[in-house]
């Protein structure tokens, strides 16, 4: 669980950085060292966006490798992050959640916040309530699916990457807010997709690149995103605030990590790096495709949201009564 040792960490560690940008920046040399960008995923959306903006930080190092390593939810990538050598060459991207929803999910973990720096945040994407054929199809909207699901109990089922994740979390909040009992059907992959598609559960909770053509071409019926506003992707498809929902949110923001004893100066050429990157006409039509939002954010205000967003998932962990894993 993180701690008030932990927040304070990010903060001390945010001021170090600050005081380097008071520097100027000098004219480097790229590193020599081969530099490894960790993700913990198989290859898909998380894998596609380590190489994209690699591919554009030629001037941080000569050559990059991403390499994914997946396994217990992505710890083992963080794992391998913490302990590796802390002089710019090893770097992890994840989804935030790995540092501010892991700790209150987990029993235990073999890493805490504080053994990382926070670099460089780079996208954000919200999830789709999205229906399937197993739906009658008059229901378009939130307030007909949760009137459905009052009247069809045990049909009330939805989808999400797993168990333990911030999408199964939300789909619990919305059943015990809605007031209907709301079954939750983990899968791995796009396996909830394929499942809605077939009829085999009623809804789905995913990232909204898992369904964005599915949901354009009409297959599926987008009910709500997450996210705090609409997607540029889908502007025709409300919040689920709008839809009378405003505790029900998620933004799944990715960033970049290295290890914690990473000295200041390099951490802001790093950041300098990235922040270049994603400014490319390669990058921003790259993070289109991917059906991802342009999303940085300076380096105090992505610890500040570390320590914030920590606290807000601490809070809906403890309400439904979830019991930590393994």
């Amino acid at each position: 669980m993180i701690t008030r040792r932990d927040l304070l960490s990010v903060s001390a560690a945010c001021g170090a950085i600050a005081a380097a940008n008071l520097v100027p920046r000098a004219i480097a040399q790229p590193l020599a060292k081969t530099v490894h960008i960790l993700t913990g995923t198989t290859p898909g959306l998380l894998d596609a966006l380590a190489r994209l903006i690699a591919g554009q930080m030629k001037d941080y190092a000569a050559t990059i490798v991403v390499e994914p390593r997946p396994g217990a939810a992505g710890r083992i990538a963080v794992e391998a992050v913490k302990t590796a050598d802390a002089d710019g060459s090893v770097m992890l991207l994840a989804p935030l959640g790995f540092m501010t929803f892991f700790p209150h999910v987990y029993k235990t973990l073999r890493y805490q916040p504080r053994d990382f720096t926070p670099v460089s945040t780079v996208a954000s994407t919200p999830s789709l309530l999205t229906v399937g054929p197993k739906v009658p199809a008059e229901v378009r909207t939130l307030a007909n699916f949760v009137a459905w699901c009052r009247a069809n109990p045990k049909q009330a089922t939805y989808g999400t990457p797993g168990a333990g994740t911030t999408l199964h979390f939300l789909g619990a909040m919305l059943g015990r807010t809605a007031g209907f009992e709301f079954l939750h059907v983990p899968y791995q992959g796009r396996g909830a997709i394929e499942d809605l598609l077939k009829g085999e559960i009623a809804s789905a909770l995913m990232p909204i690149a898992s369904s964005l053509g599915l949901v354009q071409s009409g297959d599926l019926r987008a009910l709500a995103s997450t996210g705090p506003h609409r997607s540029s992707f889908l502007p025709g498809v409300p919040t689920m605030a709008e839809t009378g929902y405003p505790s029900l949110k998620d933004l799944t923001w990715y960033g970049f990590f290295v290890p914690a004893k990473t000295p200041a100066n390099i951490v802001e050429k790093l950041n300098s790096a990235i922040q270049t990157s994603l400014r490319t006409d390669e990058v921003v039509s790259g993070l289109a495709k991917l059906a991802v939002e342009f999303n940085a954010i300076s380096m105090a205000d992505f610890a500040r949201l570390i320590a914030s967003e920590s606290e807000r998932w601490k809070a809906i962990v403890q309400a439904t009564g979830f019991t930590p894993m393994d």
